[in-house]
């Protein structure tokens, strides 16, 4: 009968609803694992050895077409930089992270991208990781970091969850000229130096650094950020992760220095520095 004939087609129909859910749910496990990921201080060799902030998704990033960099001009995706990873094999999130781990640790660690794709067809994946060209309108290093400082002491003005663990609300902290010294002076490093971590070329630590600047401490801490280009969106990928939130929010520090510096023939383009201290 006519009628019938429409309900032929149910089955296969579900199948492949439940098909696309499926792959959707684990896209979406793979990106948290990867920001999971990026969240460690891992033994990648050659990265960074410090936290990073997750990665956001964006779904002009997802490309399953061999010919990506079309793909994410076709959708209007601004692009600075990026990089594909296609894997064959994986049945699931876990084991593509496994293979992602294993042979491209480096390209997931990288601090210059921001956003992230993923698309998977069966056994197919592709990871997309990108920089959107963005805009940066600052002022000088001083004005931006005590505008970063600004946003920290609202941040610490409400409690939150870093992660899994709550941190309750906490005081304001307080400028300080020799701990903004010592962010400018690694800031600079690591936007000539084209390099992103917490151990500078020469072997000094954030606590070498403040007090070369004239601190003395009882307590330093360091929060870096890259390829950002605001105090806003530094202070968003802070919060973000876990370890950068605990920093931000930790009641023990008492006074803060922050600075940006430009690197045009840098990865990242732009590198930031937050000093928290205890004296």
């Amino acid at each position: 009968m006519p009628a019938r004939a429409p309900m032929r087609a149910v089955a296969p129909l579900l199948a492949l609803l439940f098909a696309a859910n499926v792959a959707a749910e684990e896209t979406q496990h793979l990106i948290q694992a990867i920001s999971d990921y990026r969240g460690e201080v891992s033994g990648c060799a050659g990265a960074p050895g410090t936290a990073l902030p997750p990665l956001r998704a964006d779904a002009r990033l997802v490309s399953p077409d061999e010919d990506w960099e079309a793909s994410l001009e076709r959708n209007a995706y601004p692009l600075q930089s990026a990089e594909a990873i296609r894997l064959s094999g994986p049945t699931d999130a876990k084991a593509a992270m496994q293979a992602l781990r294993e042979s491209f640790c480096r390209v997931l660690l990288d601090p210059q991208y921001l956003d992230i794709g993923v698309s998977q067809h069966q056994q197919q994946w592709r990871i997309v990781l990108a920089r959107p060209q963005q805009q940066a309108q600052l002022g000088d290093w001083q004005q931006e970091g005590r505008r970063l400082l600004e946003l920290i002491n609202a941040a610490r003005g409400q409690a939150r969850m870093c992660g899994k663990q709550a941190q309750p609300a906490t005081a304001p902290l307080s400028w300080n000229a020799a701990l903004a010294s010592a962010a400018d002076t690694h800031s600079r490093a690591m936007a000539g130096g084209n390099f992103f971590a917490h151990r500078d070329k020469d072997g000094r630590i954030p606590g070498d650094r403040a007090e070369l600047a004239g601190y003395r401490a009882s307590l330093v801490g360091e929060n870096l950020a890259a390829a950002q280009v605001s105090a806003q969106q530094v202070l968003d990928g802070w919060l973000a992760s876990p370890e950068h939130c605990a920093n931000l929010m930790n009641p023990q520090f008492r006074e803060l220095g922050a600075a940006y510096a430009r690197g045009d023939n840098s990865d990242a383009g732009i590198y930031w520095t937050a000093v928290f201290g205890v004296p």
